[in-house]
């Protein structure tokens, strides 16, 4: 899949993750920014003390004691890529893309799609939990 939203401008030296992510959003301008921008707020519910990131050369990264998930966005779908999400129980079945991998676990979202907000916070706090049992990383 190729990715269509890319950043139109280059970013300006020293702006913010967030305020990046603010701009993806806006650029977008159409379900995928709506659905990121729910997303976004998903996870803020979820966890309050997550930090955003922008990496990769323009994707958003929401990380808590390391990498909870990402969220790409494409042509025809919105995807939260969570790092480890193949340790993750997924009750709900939300994952529904990158199964075969022995890590990563991912959820694309299309148009129409409606979310299961409590099914996805709960994943995104079990998310948060990995991390913060593996020793090597702190908060």
């Amino acid at each position: 899949m190729k990715k269509s939203a890319t950043t139109k401008s280059a970013p300006t030296k020293g702006e913010s993750p967030s305020g990046l992510i603010d701009a993806r959003i806006k650029e977008l301008g159409d379900w995928r920014g709506k659905t990121l921008a729910r997303v976004r707020a998903l996870i803020k519910q979820a966890v309050p003390e997550v930090v955003e990131e922008w990496k990769w050369r323009g994707v958003p990264v929401w990380e808590d004691a390391g990498i909870i998930c990402t969220g790409e966005t494409y042509r025809a779908v919105v995807k939260m890529t969570f790092a480890k999400g193949a340790s993750l129980a997924d009750p709900s079945g939300l994952f529904n893309s990158s199964l075969e991998g022995n890590t990563r676990r991912a959820i694309d979202i299309h148009e129409g799609d409606k979310i299961d907000e409590k099914a996805l916070k709960a994943l995104i706090r079990a998310a948060v939990a990995l991390n913060m049992s593996k020793p090597a990383k702190k908060r």
